[in-house]
């Protein structure tokens, strides 16, 4: 199984659990449920803070989202990883343009190794 995204046309995931009303309030419980612990709430990539409105999230896991006569949101907190779009965008490059990080690990390392990396280079120098 590859890590590298699906094109949009034809992809149920992007079309429609992404579009779906049962995704957009599991984002909000998502939020919700990080405002109650008391940390401010930022970008894991640049690590700026940010409003809930600004931010994407971004799965390490799809185990919990589930198609089955309608869309079920059943993924876990630490599934899900706050990103302004602009890095999110990056993440996907990033695991897209690694061969290995796009065919060889599961998603959720792919994604913490991209994370990683693209951590360190957003915070490097001051830049964040």
């Amino acid at each position: 199984m590859s890590n590298r995204r699906r094109p949009l046309r034809g992809n149920a995931y992007v079309t429609g659990y992404l579009n779906s009303p049962v995704w957009f309030a599991r984002r909000d419980r998502w939020f919700a449920t990080h405002a109650h612990t008391g940390n401010p709430l930022c970008c894991a990539a640049c690590g700026e803070t940010a409003a809930a409105g600004e931010l994407e999230l971004h799965h390490l896991e799809y185990t919990g989202v589930i198609l089955d006569g309608g869309w079920r949101a059943r993924e876990r907190h630490g599934d899900l990883v706050p990103l302004h779009p602009p890095c999110h965008e990056l993440l996907h490059r990033l695991i897209e343009r690694d061969r290995v990080l796009s065919h060889n690990r599961p998603r959720r390392a792919a994604s913490e190794l991209a994370l990683a990396r693209l951590h360190a280079k957003l915070t490097e120098g001051g830049v964040a």
